[in-house]
This record gives C-alpha cells, sequence and structure tokens, in this order.
C-alpha cells in the first residue's frame, strides 16, 4: 500500500495545469483555465482546470477528478499506475507501507528493462524468419502493420534469448515469464526459453511499456497461443492486447470493440478499425469491463457466432451486468459461424464490419434470449427456471433504469405482473464505486452515491438531479488541431434552482470543509454524527493549505461514496460554496453547526415530550435541554 502521506506531498508538489496541459491545449480565463473537454467531442470549450483546487471539471459531460483521476481516465492507467506517473514526473520514487509491498513490485523495474530487450530481439529475427514472414503474408498482414504492433519472432531455440539480455541466469528472467526453470532426472537445474518458434505478439501496458507477450505457432501445434505466465507486472485478468496501440482511435469512436485474438485486432487495425483490443487467452473479467467503460460509452462484444463463441460472449455478460449504466451501452456482435472478425474484415472491409456494429444487440437483448434459448417457456417448469436464472443476474444490476426495463420483459415471457417479479428478484447487491476521477454523465452515479446533485446543480442544499448536457453513442467530430481550436463561445449563465425541502446540514459541512480545510477545527460534541466528526477529524490533520485533490484523496479510502458526492458537488465553479472566501465560509459553517446541533436537542426535547415528562429526572433533563436550546 502506497502511504497516504506520500500521497499528500506527492499531489502538494504537482500541479494539475501541469499534467492536463500535456494532453490539452488549456487557455488562463479568470482564476481558471479552459479547454476543450478531451472526454467528449466539443467545438465550444466547457472544461476547466482550478489551479487553487488542483480539480478538473467539464460543465458538458460532466467529467472531473484530480491529477490522479485525470491519467486514469484519459490514459486508462490504474490508481497505482497514475500514481507513479505522477512520482516519475517529478523524479520521485514509490515507496510502500512495512509490510504492505511485495518484495517483486522492487524488481518491477528491472522486469520491464529485460521484456523490452526481449521485444526487441524478436523484432530483429523476425526480419531473419523466412518461415514466419511467409506466414504473415498469408494471413495479409502488411509491413508497417507488424511495424506498429511490434510483431516479431522467437527463433526454435532452446536458449535464443541468450544472445538478447547480459546475463541468461539472473532470476529476474524467470520472474519476468521469459524462461522456464526445471530440474532434471539428474537433478541438475535447467532454464530455456518459454516462447520457441512463434510469432511473438507484446503486450504493453498504458505506458506503451512492454509487460508481457502472446506468442502464436506457424501453422500446427499446441497450444494454439502461448501466453506470458502471471508476473509482478502482467495479469491477464487485468490487461488488454492492443489497449495502447488503439488508445487514440477508442477516445475518437467513444467506443471499444472487444474480440478473442490478436490477429484479430491487427487485422481490423490494418483494415482501418482501429478501436479494437482482445483478450488474453481467458474470459472477460470484471476488470476488464471495468477499466473499459472507464474510458468510452460504448463498448462491443465481438465474438464468432458458433457454440464456442456464444459461450465466450455469455461469459463477458456476466462480467458486465454488474457495471452496466444507464448511460452507457454493452452491445454483442455474433458474426456468422464461418467468420471471425479477421476473416470478416478481409471479405467485408471495414465498411461491412462497421455496419455490423450498427446492428449489434444491446446487452438486455442477449441476456433475454440467451435465458429464453436455455428453457421451454411453454411450461410454468421452463418459465420458473427462467426466473431462477435471471435471478443472480439482475440482482447484480445496479442500472436502475435497466434494471426496471428488464423487470418488465421478464415479466411478459413468465406469465407474472413486474411487481411480482421484482419481489422475486429480490434487492440489488451494492455495486461498485467510481474511482478518483469519473467521466459519467450527471446523474450516471446517482444510485451508486446516494443520488448527489449532479455537477451542474446546485451543491450542499440541492438534493435534487440536474442536467447539464451530454452526447450519444457516436462522438462529435472536434474543428481544428491543437494550434486552431478557434469559435470559443461563452457558457451559457447559470440559473440556480429553488432548494425543496430541509437543507442537508451534514453534506453542506463536509463541503465548506473540504473547501476550506482550516474549518474542520473545532468544536465536537454529541449532537454530532460519527461519521461526519471522524471526517473532520481527517481534514483537520492535513498540512494547511491542503488542496481540494488533497481532500478527496485523504478521505477516500474510508468514505468513498461521501468524496464521490464530494467530487461533484465541489468540482464545478458554479458551485455556490466555491466563491466563498474563508471568512464568509466559515459563516456558513458556523451557521450549519449551529442547526446541527438545534435538529439534535429539538429530537432529544421531542422524545421526552412523547413520553410525558412523568419523573423529576425527566422533568430537570427538559429543562436542562430548554435552556440549551435558548443558548444557541
Amino acid at each position: 500500500m502506497i502511504p497516504q502521506s506520500f500521497i499528500q506531498d506527492l499531489l502538494g508538489r504537482i500541479d494539475i495545469v501541469d499534467v492536463v496541459g500535456r494532453y490539452v491545449q488549456l487557455k488562463k480565463a479568470g482564476a481558471n483555465f479552459l479547454g476543450l473537454c478531451p472526454f467528449h467531442g466539443e467545438k465550444s470549450p466547457s472544461f476547466t482546470v482550478s489551479p487553487s483546487k488542483q480539480f478538473y471539471h467539464c460543465f458538458g459531460c460532466g467529467a472531473h477528478g484530480s491529477a490522479i483521476g485525470f491519467l486514469m481516465e484519459y490514459g486508462g492507467l490504474g490508481y497505482v499506475e497514475a500514481i507513479g506517473e505522477l512520482a516519475q514526473s517529478i523524479g520521485v520514487a514509490v515507496p510502500q507501507e512495512a509490510g504492505s509491498g511485495p518484495q517483486a513490485d522492487k524488481r518491477a523495474p528491472a522486469l520491464l528493462e529485460l521484456l523490452a530487450q526481449a521485444a526487441k530481439f524478436y523484432r530483429q529475427r523476425l526480419k531473419d524468419a523466412p518461415d514466419a514472414i511467409a506466414y504473415l503474408k498469408r494471413r495479409g498482414l502488411a509491413g508497417e502493420t507488424a511495424a506498429r504492433f511490434g510483431i516479431g519472432y522467437a527463433p526454435d531455440q532452446w536458449r535464443g534469448l541468450e544472445a538478447a539480455v547480459g546475463d541468461y541466469e539472473i532470476d529476474e528472467m524467470v520472474a519476468a515469464g521469459l524462461v522456464i526453470e526445471s530440474t532434471g532426472d539428474d537433478g541438475r537445474r535447467k532454464r530455456y526459453d518459454r516462447f520457441r518458434d512463434r510469432i511473438m505478439f507484446p503486450i504493453r501496458n498504458p505506458r506503451g511499456q512492454v509487460i508481457g507477450f502472446g506468442g502464436r505457432v506457424l501453422d500446427r501445434g499446441e497450444p494454439k497461443y502461448l501466453n506470458s505466465p502471471e508476473t509482478p507486472v502482467f495479469s491477464k485478468g487485468r490487461e488488454l492486447y492492443g489497449l495502447y496501440e488503439a488508445r487514440d482511435a477508442i477516445r475518437a469512436e467513444d467506443c471499444v470493440i472487444v474480440v478473442e485474438g490478436y490477429m484479430d485486432v491487427v487485422m481490423l487495425a490494418q483494415h482501418g478499425v482501429a478501436n479494437a483490443v482482445a483478450t488474453l487467452g481467458t474470459a472477460t473479467t470484471a476488470d476488464h469491463v471495468r477499466k473499459l467503460l472507464r474510458l468510452v460509452d460504448r463498448v462491443v462484444f465481438a465474438f464468432d457466432g458458433d457454440a464456442a463463441g456464444r459461450k465466450a460472449a455469455w461469459r463477458a455478460l456476466e462480467a458486465s451486468v454488474p457495471h452496466a449504466s444507464d448511460t452507457k451501452r454493452i452491445d454483442f456482435l455474433f458474426l456468422p459461424p464461418e467468420h471471425d472478425p479477421d476473416s470478416f474484415v478481409h471479405e467485408r472491409g471495414a465498411d461491412g464490419f462497421r455496419e455490423a456494429l450498427a446492428g449489434a444487440p444491446p446487452l438486455s437483448e442477449w441476456l433475454l434470449n440467451g435465458l429464453a434459448d436455455r428453457v421451454d417457456l411453454a411450461t410454468s417448469e421452463g418459465r420458473a427456471r427462467l426466473l431462477a436464472e435471471a435471478r443472480p443476474l439482475l440482482q447484480g444490476l445496479g442500472a436502475q433504469a435497466l434494471r426496471l426495463q428488464l423487470i418488465h420483459r421478464l415479466a411478459e415471457l413468465s406469465g407474472l405482473t413486474a411487481l411480482e417479479v421484482e419481489r422475486y428478484l429480490g434487492p440489488v447487491a451494492s455495486a461498485p464505486v467510481d474511482g478518483p476521477g469519473s467521466r459519467g454523465r450527471p446523474g450516471a452515479d446517482d444510485a451508486r452515491a446516494g443520488g448527489a446533485p449532479a455537477a451542474g446543480g446546485r451543491s450542499g442544499e440541492d438534493s435534487g438531479s440536474g442536467s447539464v448536457g451530454g452526447r450519444g453513442w457516436h462522438s462529435v467530430p472536434r474543428d481544428g488541431g491543437a494550434g486552431g481550436r478557434g469559435g470559443w463561445r461563452e457558457r451559457r449563465s447559470f440559473v440556480a434552482r429553488v432548494p425543496v425541502g430541509k437543507p442537508d446540514l451534514e453534506a453542506r459541512i463536509r463541503l465548506l470543509a473540504a473547501l476550506h480545510p482550516a474549518l474542520a477545527a473545532g468544536e465536537r460534541g454529541e449532537w454530532m454524527p460519527a461519521p461526519l466528526a471522524a471526517w473532520l477529524d481527517t481534514i483537520a490533520l492535513l498540512p494547511p493549505g491542503s488542496s481540494l485533490a488533497s481532500v478527496c484523496e485523504a478521505l477516500r479510502h474510508d468514505a468513498p461514496e461521501a468524496v464521490a458526492r464530494l467530487e461533484r458537488e465541489a468540482a464545478s465553479d458554479m458551485s455556490p460554496a466555491a466563491t466563498l472566501s474563508i471568512d464568509e465560509a466559515r459563516v456558513e459553517m458556523d451557521a450549519a453547526l449551529a442547526q446541527l446541533r438545534e435538529r439534535h436537542l429539538a429530537r432529544l426535547i421531542d422524545a421526552l415530550a412523547a413520553g410525558g415528562i412523568a419523573s423529576p429526572e425527566e422533568r430537570e433533563r427538559y429543562q436542562s435541554l430548554m435552556a440549551m436550546r435558548r443558548r444557541t
């Protein structure tokens, strides 16, 4: 685990304007910086970066977060990877708390260097392998495409890599998954290359570093594909082949296509469908789905139409359901049984493949059809089994609107009412909370974060949800390049809504303390809810002058849902609290705390009055509470 103190120090030393400015052209606009949002297509800038808060926020699509969140959302990095990227940018190493960082983590730089050397060696050996070149030509692969993906060849030698590295016998060669070590019958240790006589596909992380390989036999042989084993830098269940190479096309299309084979990815890219990735010889996992939905609004699983392809598609559906959203699409494309994506795009071209993508059925349709195909809907037993098999899937579905649609469809198929189906399915299991950055449109996270206001709505008192616009499934093309984004227009003025009902005092106090950490130190009492007191105590321990980004990272581990709500409320400069000075905020804080204390006293007094205040002790307690109330 990375020490929280290091994260706080890191966020205090970097400037989010510099981090975002590497990827987005920013223009000074008052106290903030303004630019075109990198997460959705727009012609007029609505993406702001606040140096004081160390936060970014888009008024168009609702994306917001800290520097860590930006690297996670824009670069597809994990939380630890994003911290490592920021640390590297200022020349510091990421420490590990005692007992939490495995030894393997310390070897990661050495393993990455060995993997890079192996990738270079394989690329060079491809030039001297006529059989491998002939195989790739038969598959239709162009030399430019092979170079773009760094495709190489592992020679048919037991210790070929010995010529590529300085020391073939070091332990890191085994740890990197490049060699296999075994003990012979004579008790002597033997070491040899894991990959031999195979076309080599390097697998890269979001930074472009080689972390593993997939090797394919030239013609016949088993296994057809051989992948790197699990290592300190590589996990098949989390990584995707081609994600680094496809990153620009994925952003441009706002869509990612998931296929099963490395050659599918490569050949689709060669034909102009460059936004495809592949799983690494394993079923689609929740980590895969979560990573992709952070990047795009539409994920399409493209599988063969045979039995094996449908089985793989169902496993992908099971991994996807808990992460489905009412504002994002997950579709399933089934190709004709005689085709895979490689052969399909060869025969019908990019336009034919895109036409097929346009007609890909959504997750809901595949779920219902897949369940219905397994049962006999003409019998009571078949309809009962339909509901029984749908139950665990829908219990994990947190997308409320989509769940309601599926309930009504299941009611039609089963011959029951929607209410009866809903009662049978039971409550929704808790869904995962978004990480440090969020791309969801306003309201997209409400079901998972307590129905917090949208980024464009009024924070604190307003418990409703607002809308600040959004986009459909297809991105809008931008005008001009990095140096010519003209025609900027001012944003429309903000019109606050009238609050309905009692203000949410706890949310108001949390927001004010996060924006002005100096206000967190103060009176605590039995009238203050314990979670709120813990929230203020954590902020009070932070260094003076801590930014909003630092506050969020300090609180995220213990209160992820509250932090997600805070980020949405505080990200927008249109929030009334965001414009308050420290003195104005202190007045607001004192008033909110006084109201919170008053409400607590009123509850205690009402409870005593409801009991009749019969005993002398109760009368004394009542008089004491009334005196405290008058003083407040």
